[in-house]
């Protein structure tokens, strides 16, 4: 029988380590929320409407095959790119891709507009795709397809390296936790590279099928949960509790 050794305990790490381990969580842990708040703005308003519903995931990687959003242009300018123009010149963009975005009316009247109120932001930011050019334009334009097989293909492994690599350092931190059972602690270090995989997988199911969209959800929120224990388990140990247990000694004498 194999008999388990805790060498360490969060509590009684040095400071310098102490500290090398909150800053990483820390910074982990905003980066999960400003994720969140990511999400929320590009995928959350893909129907159109604010907050993250299932309808969103299905427009974002199946497409909108029904209804007036039927290009990717239409789901963005009905949803999160709403406001980024004043009525008249989104109406007019809404016409033109409608009108099947014909390419006498591009330079006169499409491109200037699109110059003006769209490219400060999709031509100098990594990530937008640069609708100023014509090309890129021509595929926002098309029926809505929802997220194409290069992209998923390029987010996925992109999801999965570099999460994963943010899951393995929370896990080893985590493992200097004390107050769980071993089984408890494993479970808890394994459950976000288990959501993760989930959620990456339900990408491309949802991609051949709309009724996956749930599993998008509970991908996200799984390893979102999973991480938040770990992370403020491991920052209560480090600081909250030697403190208490300091305190509680201090007042017995």
């Amino acid at each position: 029988m194999v008999q388990e050794i805790q060498r360490f305990t969060l509590g009684n790490l040095t400071l310098p380590v102490k500290t090398l381990f909150t800053g990483y969580l820390m910074s982990i842990g905003l980066g999960l929320l400003m994720a969140g708040v990511q999400i929320m703005l590009t995928h959350g308003m893909a129907d159109g409407k604010p907050g993250l519903s299932v309808d969103d995931i299905v427009y974002s990687y199946h497409g909108n095959h029904e209804g007036a959003a039927s290009s990717k242009l239409d789901s963005k300018l009905y949803g999160s790119m709403k406001d980024n123009a004043p009525p008249e010149v989104r109406l007019q963009l809404l016409k033109w891709a409608d009108a099947g975005a014909p390419a006498s009316e591009w330079e006169s009247k499409i491109k200037p507009q699109v110059d003006q109120y769209c490219a400060p932001c999709h031509a100098n930011m990594p990530g937008l795709a640069n609708i100023s050019d014509k090309a890129v334009m021509d595929q926002m334009t098309k029926h809505d397809e929802g997220a194409s097989i290069a992209a998923l293909t390029r987010v996925s492994h992109i999801h999965l390296f570099g999460i994963s690599f943010i899951f393995f350092f929370v896990g080893w931190i985590f493992t200097y936790a004390t107050g769980f059972s071993p089984l408890t602690k494993a479970i808890l270090i394994f459950t976000p590279f288990a959501f993760l995989v989930v959620d990456v997988a339900s990408w491309w199911l949802t991609k051949l099928n709309p009724n996956f969209a749930w599993l998008v959800i509970i991908g996200g929120f799984g390893y979102s949960m999973a991480s938040t224990v770990m992370i403020f388990s491991s920052l209560y140990q480090m600081w909250i509790e030697p403190l208490r247990t300091f305190k509680a000694k201090l007042f017995k004498k």
